[in-house]
């Protein structure tokens, strides 16, 4: 088995300076702040502990997909394609950006898979046809259900990336005609990690490896195998125009007045409240605002299997845990007394708070009257949309 030079090494000999390989962990670190074991500490120990890893092998299948998770990875820019793929992880198989097709493409896959038999990582990129075998996809007149069971048996871990890789996503959508479904319901032994969104950011992604890379362990998931990291937290709790949300402020169409000041996009069928990512802290391509809600379009819930690809694009959602906290840190007064006015202002600020969601509700419910909703009927047409709820 080929013996894998060390990340470090591999900088080194391209070249790349220390400043550089710092700003790339930097980054990692943005991208995943908090519960994963690589970030723990300064950045020069991270970096410390990744110089000091080898590269890892990736074979990348993709399957019914449209590409555009392999898009997202190449837009990074710390690193960029070139060093990412050539002196952080070992990119040994990848359909869209390898030079070889036909059979010397298969001759590399074949290869990697030997060479790294249980050591290297599996991504796979789009959704499984289940139905028909071999009539929907086939890849070197293989069925694709026949590829995903030889590749995944041999590799250490699975990362699925993306929603379709995750559970199926857009191709699952009713009627379903190949029976789509995503990796963790056919690889049932395996080590699985679902990054969904359409698309995934590729720091999260890049994480995961390379946690994987340095000590042989995966990130904390949650229910939905997803690394917890990135999908603890609702984009409402973090989202810039929650102000708005809680101030009552909604914009009702596109290119209104509410719209153009950035007021809340919960009227226009936001998923925000119901999906859990870390789009509103971690931009796209790596752009402020690039994001959905932050050029003026509402959340569709990508990362949610019950969510994305279900429920109407403009249909609003319960809102989840829109309460303000049961209590805050007690006010000193300075002299071992509680200080009266310091209570009245706790007293002040709790009562705005817990206002304002009810603020946001009646709002909402109220302007309602006068405004058109968001599929185009008044409210005099029919029962207004599902409001907020605590």
């Amino acid at each position: 088995m080929r013996r894998r030079e060390t990340i470090q090494q591999a900088l080194d000999r391209s070249g790349t300076n220390r400043r550089d390989f710092l700003s790339f962990c930097g980054a990692l670190m943005v991208a995943a702040p908090a519960g994963l074991a690589l970030t723990s500490g300064s950045v020069e120990a991270m970096a410390s502990r990744l110089g000091a890893a080898r590269r890892p092998s990736v074979i990348w299948l993709h399957f019914q997909d449209c590409t555009g998770c392999s898009e997202t990875l190449l837009r990074t820019s710390q690193p960029d394609l070139e060093k990412l793929l050539f002196d952080v992880i070992s990119l040994d198989y990848h359909e869209t950006l390898m030079v070889a097709s036909g059979h010397q493409a298969e001759a590399a896959l074949a290869d990697a898979m030997r060479e790294n038999e249980g050591q290297y990582v599996l991504v796979v990129e789009g959704s499984i046809p289940t139905k028909d075998q071999g009539q929907y996809m086939k890849l070197a007149g293989k069925p694709a259900l026949q590829v995903l069971a030889e590749v995944g048996a041999k590799a250490a871990a699975v990362i699925a990336i993306g929603s379709c890789a995750s559970w199926g996503g857009i191709p699952s959508s009713g009627p379903n005609p190949t029976g789509a479904v995503g990796v963790d319901s056919l690889l049932k032994d395996k080590a699985i990690v679902n990054i969904p969104g359409c698309p995934p950011n590729p720091y999260v992604f890049l994480a995961v490896v390379l946690q994987y890379a340095t000590s042989g362990t995966l990130p904390a998931l949650d229910g939905e195998r997803r690394p917890m990291f990135a999908f603890d937290r609702l984009i409402h709790d973090h989202c810039p125009r929650r102000a708005h949300f809680d101030a009552g402020r909604f914009a009702r169409e596109f290119g209104d007045d509410g719209h153009r000041k950035g007021w809340c996009l919960y009227a226009l069928g936001c998923k925000g409240p119901s999906t859990h990512a870390a789009c509103s802290t971690r931009h796209f391509n790596d752009v402020v605002d690039c994001w959905p809600i932050g050029i003026g379009a509402p959340c569709v819930g990508c990362t949610e299997r019950n969510v994305a690809f279900k429920v109407p694009i403009f249909q609003t959602t319960p809102i989840h845990g829109a309460v303000p906290p049961a209590s805050y840190p007690p006010v000193d007064g300075g002299s071992g007394q509680i200080d009266p006015i310091a209570t009245g202002l706790v007293g002040l600020g709790l009562g705005a708070l817990a206002g304002g969601t009810y603020v946001a509700a009646k709002r909402f419910s109220r302007q309602r009257d006068d405004e058109r909703v968001p599929d185009g009927k008044s409210d005099k047409d029919g029962p207004a949309p599902e409001g907020a709820k605590r």
